[in-house]
């Protein structure tokens, strides 16, 4: 059976270093002041997926993962209250536009683990697989995938990066990037009303 191209990232590359380099890609440091700023940058990534994505969520415990996974649900069309953290039953799959594979590896420690819950599997180009704790096997996962990094800022903030780590998760970045943006309201000399013009009766 031919291999699928996202489970192929999954193979080293074969691309010198300097060309992994330049498809690499991250966002300045997003300043999260809430659970719902939260969730709402998981929206945004979630509406922006095309399949295929894989999406490395790293940070201490209580840093906003499953939060953000929620709102990455929103985005792909699954009620966002249905979302839990899968801690304890490892994998967690949700219907949607695309479908969603929740992966928590926190209680995970060998590879032998990885392996029997069949982690490789999940990688096809139809689905989205969102990873919590995954700096715990790095190693492990695609190399084009979207690390998000998330950072205890004070109690009440976090900070989140996004980094890209290859050319397919870099376009994902660029889609990301756009649907945040507010929308640009036209110039203001188009919007004025253009005086109507009195039409003069031929003598």
């Amino acid at each position: 059976m031919k291999p699928s191209r996202a489970r192929s990232r999954a193979r080293k590359s074969d691309q010198a270093p300097g060309a992994r380099r330049r498809a690499d890609a991250a966002s300045p440091d997003l300043a999260l002041t809430s659970l719902a700023a939260t969730e709402s940058l998981g929206r945004a990534i979630g509406c922006a997926l095309t399949g295929g994505d894989v999406l490395a969520l790293i940070g201490a415990l209580g840093a906003g993962k499953t939060a953000m996974v929620r709102g990455i649900a929103a985005g792909l069309g699954v009620p966002p209250d249905s979302v839990s953290s899968p801690t304890f039953v490892l994998v967690h799959e949700y219907r949607a536009r695309l479908p969603l594979i929740h992966i928590d590896l926190y209680r995970l420690r060998t590879d032998a683990d990885i392996e029997s819950i069949g982690l490789s599997d999940y990688f096809t180009d139809r689905t989205v697989v969102a990873i919590e704790w995954a700096d715990r096997f790095l190693a492990l996962l695609p190399e084009d995938r979207l690390e998000v990094r998330l950072t205890h800022r004070t109690p009440a903030t976090r900070t989140v990066r996004l980094a890209a780590k290859g050319p397919q998760s870099r376009s994902l970045l660029a889609r990301i990037d756009q649907a945040r943006r507010p929308a640009k309201r036209p110039p203001a000399s188009q919007t004025r009303k253009t005086p109507g013009t009195r039409k003069v009766p031929a003598r």
